[in-house]
């Protein structure tokens, strides 16, 4: 620790706790505080702060009368590819289940929009609330064109994949698609439906698969922030990052 910086130590400790996780330290236990003011030379009052601080980002858990452990429940998600959120958390060793909230047939004008569909052209709709492990990651609400999703409505989403269902079901294979993700404060219902504290921001993910040229589903995630993650490979050949246009100035 560098008592002649101007960096307070609860800081330089915050910064070389962060350096030893990503060195894949503490992954049998995290170090309690007599252990971290001994072996740092600082005060209680500095260790706690510092440790407030990775509990709030959602790197360390603190139960009453358990030691601090490292959150490991974080699942990862890979931008820029194809992906079914079942099968990446059953891959990842979590346990998928799904409340179904809604499924049944509907009309929407706007969703009707984003699938090139007429106004009044009928839906199917299939809203879940998605578990891992047994506790609430996202709140999923997608819909798909009647014509092609009919089939659907006799399926169990309990433990199934949408787009497993799709092609076993509709013959239908999404291949691809566009997604936009951004920082979300849930509503109300959602904010109760994933267990998050008022005001606590999450993750909003909009998507729109096609299968071929067609669009076949537009899905609106909202995805606790505290329990995913995403992550995006790159390399000097990645495309450059295009920023959404700016709204035009209205004319006098």
């Amino acid at each position: 620790m560098d008592r002649g910086s101007p960096l307070p130590l609860w800081a330089q400790l915050l910064d070389d706790l962060r350096r030893r996780m990503e060195s894949g330290a503490f992954t049998d236990e995290f170090p309690a505080e007599h252990r971290l003011t001994g072996e740092y030379e600082v005060s209680r009052h500095t260790v706690r702060e510092a440790l407030r601080k990775l509990r709030a980002d959602g790197l360390v858990i603190a139960e009453r009368g358990r030691a601090s452990r490292l959150d490991t429940r974080r699942i990862q998600q890979p931008l820029g590819s194809l992906y079914s959120l079942f099968r990446d958390l059953e891959g990842q060793g979590v346990e998928q289940r799904s409340e179904v909230l809604r499924l049944e047939r509907t009309a929407d004008a706007t969703v009707a929009g984003h699938l090139g569909l007429v106004l009044d052209a009928p839906l199917v709709v299939l809203e879940r609330l998605r578990l891992a492990d047994g506790e609430p990651l996202a709140h999923d609400t997608a819909y798909l064109p009647a014509d092609l999703a009919e089939p659907l409505l006799e399926a169990d989403f309990g433990h199934t994949s949408l787009y497993g269902e799709l092609s076993r079901r509709c013959a239908v294979k999404v291949t691809g698609g566009r997604e936009r993700i951004a920082p979300f404060l849930p509503d109300i219902r959602q904010a109760w439906l994933l267990g998050l504290a008022d005001r606590e921001a999450a993750f909003a993910i909009e998507r729109v698969g096609r299968a071929g040229d067609r669009p076949v589903e537009w899905r609106e995630t909202v995805v606790r922030g505290d329990r995913f993650a995403f992550v995006a490979e790159w390399s000097d050949a990645s495309r450059a990052v295009a920023l959404a246009p700016r709204a035009a100035a209205p004319s006098a």
